[in-house]
């Protein structure tokens, strides 16, 4: 017994994430780069201490030192903190034109005529 298969064209993987808004792809990278607890909980003690040293937010959260040093390569990856040398340590502090960005993308969506959405 045969089956039959309908076939139809699929679009092509790049057409997808070219029909989305440039607003779109941002509010989905940085809610992506804080989509972990511990990673919302690195950028608030970032913004609560201005900046900080790696032992320090080791030291500040239940985690080892490789997994903290993960979560900030996705956290600078995405351009929310970005971190300095300081001779052999490496200091860390959130871009406020990030916070201010994810600000301003998750205002947008509210809805406009103050209703409930």
């Amino acid at each position: 017994m045969s089956t039959t298969r309908s076939r139809t064209a699929r679009p092509h993987p790049g057409a997808a994430a070219a029909a989305f808004r440039a607003a779109d792809r941002d509010t989905a990278q940085l809610a992506k780069a804080l989509a972990h607890p511990a990673r919302v909980a690195i950028v608030r003690m970032l913004l609560e201490r201005g900046e900080c040293i790696c032992g320090a937010i080791v030291s500040g959260l239940p985690l080892s030192q490789a997994t903290v040093s993960q979560h900030l390569k996705v956290l600078k990856r995405a351009g929310v903190v970005s971190g300095e040398v300081d001779g052999p340590r490496v200091c860390y502090c959130v871009d406020p034109r990030a916070v201010r960005r994810l600000q301003e993308l998750l205002g947008a969506l509210a809805p406009k005529s103050g209703g409930t959405p």
